[in-house]
C-alpha cells in the first residue's frame, strides 16, 4: 500500500465502517476521542469474524486439524507483535488482558520477588494510573519507597529533577513514552542510559505511541514495554508486556492453572517455557489475531507517514486552538517540540469540561472530559477536569474546523450563560 502522506485520512477512512455511516442526533460523527480507544478497520474486524466463523478451538491442547489451525493463527499473531517492537524473539512477547495487565505482572513477577526494604521505585508525575497504582501497592507490600519525578513549566518530564531523585537505591524506572495529557514524549534513550548506570530497570507504557510513531526496544535499549491493542486500532481485551527474555525466564509466574504448567503433580508443579509461562488459561485468541491484523494494517500504511501527517495536524489543532480567548491547553506546543502526542488537552477557568464535552456530542463530536485517569496530574494544575481532543491519521483538516466552530460557539453560549 504506497500512500502519500497529504492523503492518508483520504484513503484511509474508507476503511472505517464507523467513519461511513454513523450519524449522532443526525449530525455527521466527528470521532476526536482516539486516544481512549481507536477506531478498527475492515481487516481486524474481517479478522475476528473469519477466526469465530471458521478456525475457532482451542490452542495448543488440541490434536485436530482446527486446534492446529487456530494455534498457527494465535501464535503467528505472536510473532507479528514482536516484528512491530523489533523484538529479537517471539519468546519475549507475553500476552495479558491488556497494559494494566501487563503492568500488574511486572510488579508482581520481578517486584514481589526482587525488591526489598528501602529499594526504590521511580515513576513520574504525569503517569496514568494503571502506571501509578501497582506500584503504590508494591511499595505498600515490599515496604520500599515510590519516588516522583516532577514537570516542567512546558508541561514536559523534569530531566534534573529525574537526575536528582534516582540512586544506587533506584532499583526500576517506570515511565510513559508519551503522556496521554500532556502529549510529551519523553527522552527515552537518554532516561535508559541514566537508569542503568545506576543498575536499574526501565519499564515503559507505550499505549499513545505505538500507533502513532516508529519503536524498537532494542534501540530504546529498554527492559519492559507495556503495550494495548485497542490503542492501535485492534480489539478490546487483550495487551502485551515485552520483556527481555533472560528476565522473564529469571521471574516466576503471575498467575496459575492450565497452559502455564509443564507437570503438575499433587504436591507441587513445574512451569512451561516462555512466554506460556506467564499465560494460565485460556487465552484471547480472537483478539490476538485481530490484533497481529491491526498491526500489519498499520504497517502497511507507514508508521512513518502516520507520524508525519498527525504532526501536521497537530499544529493546526493547536493554532486553531491557540486563535479562542480565555483558553489553556496543558503540555509542550508542537512549534516548539514537535515529537508531541497529536492531541490537545485543555480548559477555561470557571467552564466545566463536562458541559464542554456534552454540548458538543449534541452536534455529533466526540472528545473526552475528566481527569483522564491522571488525577495526581491535575492536582498539580490546580484543576479537576480538563477536556481533550485527540487525532489519528483518519483525522482531517475539516474535522478540526468544525470541531473549532463548534467550541468556540459553545464556550460563547456557556460564558453568556453562566
Amino acid at each position: 500500500m504506497e500512500i502519500d502522506t497529504l492523503k492518508i485520512a483520504e484513503i484511509t477512512r474508507k476503511d472505517f465502517p464507523l467513519f461511513n455511516n454513523q450519524p449522532v442526533n443526525k449530525e455527521k460523527l466527528i470521532y476526536l476521542d482516539h486516544a481512549a480507544t481507536s477506531q478498527k478497520p475492515i481487516k481486524v474486524i474481517k479478522a475476528l469474524e473469519n477466526y469465530y466463523s471458521y478456525t475457532n478451538a482451542n490452542v495448543h491442547r488440541g490434536a485436530h486439524q482446527l486446534s492446529a489451525q487456530a494455534t498457527e493463527a494465535f501464535e503467528s499473531a505472536r510473532s507479528i507483535t514482536a516484528n512491530f517492537l523489533g523484538a529479537k524473539s517471539s519468546n519475549e512477547i507475553i500476552f495479558t488482558r491488556n497494559a494494566t495487565e501487563a503492568i500488574n505482572l511486572v510488579a508482581r513477577a520481578w517486584g514481589d520477588y526482587e525488591l526489598k526494604e528501602g529499594d526504590e521505585i521511580l515513576v513520574s508525575m504525569m503517569e496514568h494510573h494503571s502506571n501509578l497504582v501497582p506500584w503504590q501497592q508494591l511499595a505498600s507490600r515490599k515496604g520500599c519507597h515510590l519516588k516522583h519525578v516532577g514537570i516542567t513549566k512546558s508541561g514536559e518530564l523534569d530531566l534534573n529533577d529525574l537526575k536528582n531523585k534516582i540512586s544506587h537505591r533506584t532499583r526500576l524506572v517506570s515511565l510513559v513514552h508519551i503522556s496521554n495529557t500532556l502529549g510529551c514524549c519523553n527522552p527515552i534513550g537518554e532516561i535508559t542510559d541514566l537508569a542503568h548506570q545506576y543498575g536499574a530497570l526501565v519499564l515503559i507504557d507505550a499505549c499513545q505511541s505505538l500507533a502513532h510513531q516508529h519503536m524498537n526496544v532494542n534501540s530504546l535499549n529498554i527492559d519492559f514495554l507495556a503495550g494495548s491493542s485497542h490503542k492501535l486500532c485492534g480489539p478490546t481485551g487483550i495487551g502485551f508486556l515485552w520483556g527481555r527474555e533472560k528476565l522473564l525466564n529469571e521471574m516466576p509466574p503471575f498467575l496459575g492453572g492450565g497452559e502455564m504448567i509443564e507437570e503438575v503433580f499433587l504436591d507441587k508443579s513445574t512451569w512451561a517455557d516462555l512466554p506460556h509461562k506467564f499465560e494460565a488459561g485460556t487465552p484471547a485468541i480472537g483478539e490476538a489475531i485481530g490484533m497481529g491484523a491491526a498491526m500489519q494494517y498499520l504497517q502497511e500504511i507507514g508508521i512513518d507517514k502516520i507520524h508525519s501527517w498527525e504532526q501536521h495536524l497537530t499544529k493546526y489543532l493547536f493554532n486553531k486552538l491557540k486563535s479562542i480567548e480565555g483558553i489553556n491547553v496543558l503540555g509542550p506546543d508542537p512549534e516548539i517540540k514537535s515529537n508531541r502526542a497529536c492531541l490537545a488537552t485543555f480548559y477555561l477557568k470557571n467552564i466545566h469540561s463536562n458541559d464542554i464535552s456534552e454540548l458538543l456530542d449534541s452536534k455529533g463530536i466526540c472528545i473526552r472530559s475528566g481527569h483522564h485517569c491522571c488525577q495526581p496530574l491535575h492536582r498539580y494544575y490546580g484543576i479537576s477536569a480538563t477536556a481533550r481532543a485527540s487525532l489519528s491519521f483518519t483525522s482531517t483538516i475539516e474535522e478540526i474546523d468544525y470541531f473549532i466552530d463548534e467550541l468556540y460557539s459553545i464556550i460563547k453560549f456557556l460564558k453568556n450563560n453562566s
